[in-house]
C-alpha cells in the first residue's frame, strides 16, 4: 500500500526507457542527418548501451548467416564454461567429421586432442569450421544436438528470425538468421563474457605451425574497433559485424551480402563513423544510484531508496543532452512489507518539451515488517498523514 503521489521535476537530466535490445530509436530523438547509402543486402547500426537501432535496411529479413553463425557457437561454449561443464584446458577429440569439414579451417589433425581454448581461438580468429564441429561434438555428442542447444539460446535471447542447423554456418535448409539477430548475439557476448571477448580483437593465431590472420580488416584500420566476426559463402556474400568503443559509447554495425571483403569493411566502418559523429550515448542512471527516497511506515526501515533497477541509457543527437527533462511521479509514503524490485512510481521523460518515454521506478531494497510496537505506532501516525 502507498499513498499517491508526489511530483518532482529535474531539468537538464535525461531518462530513457530500458527497452528491449533491438528496438528502433524513438522518432523524437532520431537525427535528421541521414545514414550513409550502402549497397549491402541488409545492414544495421545499433547503440550497445541503449540497445536502440539507429539505422538499418531490412535488418529483420531472413538471410544466410554463413560464419556469423559461429557467434552463437561461441556463446553456447562460453555458457558451458560458465556452468562448469567445460574448462579451457579440457582436451577435445578431433573426429573425422570435424577434420573433413569443408571451408575455412584451423587445420586440426584427425584423432588428435586439442585444448578448448585453442579451439575457441581457432573458431573466433581463424573462423575454423573444423573447430566449430569439434567443439559442438564435444559438448553435445553430435553437431545436430549442438544446433538444438544453439536454438535454445536463441530463444533465451528472444531472437526473432533465427534457426540454426549446424555449428559452422555452412549453407543448409532452415539455417538462417537476420542481421539484427546476429548483432544481438554479438552484444550478448560483449555484455556477458568480456573475459573472452578480447579474442575477437586478436589479429592472428598460429596453430599446427600455420599462422592465419583475422579476416576483420577493421582491426588494422581503426584502433577503436575491437571485434567482432566475418562471414562468407558464395550464396551469402561477404558479411561483417564490427564493434567499436569510443569513450563510454559502443556501437555495433553489421552488413550482409556485400560484394567483397573490402566492401564489407568499408561499409561497416562508414556506419560506425556515422553513428559516432551523429549521436551520443548518455548514461542516465546507474543501477546502484537512488533516484529518490520515500517514507516507509510499519517497516524495519523508515526510508526506502527508489531507482531504475538497472543502468539506463539514452541515445540522442550529439550536443542535445541539455534538452532532456524528467518528471518523477513517486508516492509520498509506502507501507511495509515491500520487496526489492517492486514498482513504486515512474519517471516521464521529455525531449524539447515533448513527451519522450516513461521509465518505471522500483524499490532498491527490501523492507520487512517492523516489530508489533513499530506497526502499532505507525498505524497511529498514518492517521495524521
Amino acid at each position: 500500500m502507498f499513498r499517491w503521489l508526489r511530483t518532482l521535476v529535474f531539468v537538464g537530466c535525461g531518462l530513457a526507457s530500458p527497452l528491449s535490445l533491438g528496438e528502433p530509436i524513438p522518432e523524437l530523438v532520431k537525427s535528421a542527418i541521414p545514414p550513409p547509402k550502402l549497397s549491402a543486402k541488409t545492414w544495421v547500426l545499433m547503440d550497445y548501451n541503449s540497445g536502440w537501432v539507429l539505422a538499418d535496411k531490412q535488418s529483420q529479413q531472413r538471410i544466410e548467416p554463413a560464419s556469423l553463425s559461429k557467434l552463437m557457437t561461441a556463446y553456447v561454449i562460453f555458457h558451458e564454461i560458465k556452468k562448469g561443464a567445460l574448462r579451457l584446458d579440457d582436451l577435445v577429440h578431433i573426429s573425422e567429421k570435424a577434420w573433413r569439414t569443408e571451408g575455412s579451417r584451423m587445420f586440426v589433425r584427425v584423432n588428435s586432442k586439442v585444448r578448448v581454448d585453442e579451439l575457441l581461438q581457432g573458431l573466433i580468429i581463424q573462423s575454423g569450421n573444423d573447430a566449430a564441429v569439434a567443439l559442438a561434438e564435444h559438448v553435445a555428442g553430435t553437431e545436430e544436438g549442438f544446433a538444438a542447444l544453439m536454438n535454445e539460446y536463441a530463444k533465451r535471447l528472444a531472437l526473432r528470425n533465427t534457426s540454426f542447423k549446424n555449428a559452422a554456418g555452412l549453407p543448409q535448409p532452415d539455417h538462417y538468421s537476420s542481421v539484427l539477430d546476429l548483432v544481438e548475439i554479438a552484444a550478448a557476448i560483449i555484455r556477458e563474457f568480456p573475459e573472452y571477448y578480447s579474442w575477437y580483437s586478436t589479429k592472428e593465431f598460429t596453430y599446427n605451425k600455420i599462422k592465419q590472420q583475422n579476416r576483420n580488416l577493421l582491426l588494422w584500420r581503426d584502433d577503436t574497433v575491437d571485434g567482432v566476426k566475418t562471414g562468407h559463402t558464395s550464396s551469402a556474400g561477404y558479411c561483417l559485424i564490427g564493434s567499436a568503443k569510443r569513450g563510454d559509447m559502443r556501437l555495433i554495425a553489421a552488413v550482409t551480402g556485400a560484394a567483397s571483403a573490402e566492401q564489407r569493411a568499408r561499409q561497416v566502418h562508414a556506419l560506425l563513423k556515422y553513428g559516432f559523429s551523429t549521436y551520443e550515448s548518455t548514461r542516465i542512471f546507474d543501477q546502484e544510484t537512488p533516484t529518490a527516497q520515500i517514507r516507509v511506515f510499519k517497516g524495519d526501515k523508515d526510508r526506502l531508496p527508489l531507482g531504475v533497477g538497472k543502468p539506463v541509457f539514452a541515445t540522442i543527437p550529439r550536443g542535445k543532452a541539455q534538452t532532456l527533462k524528467a518528471t518523477l511521479r513517486i508516492p509520498e509514503l509506502a507501507v511495509a512489507p515491500i520487496a526489492a524490485g517492486q514498482s513504486l512510481g515512474s519517471a516521464q521523460v521529455e525531449y524539447g518539451e515533448n513527451p519522450f518515454m516513461e521509465v518505471p521506478l522500483v524499490a532498491l531494497s527490501d523492507v520487512a515488517e517492523g516489530s508489533w510496537w513499530k506497526r502499532a505506532l505507525d498505524a497511529v501516525l498514518l492517521w495524521f498523514e
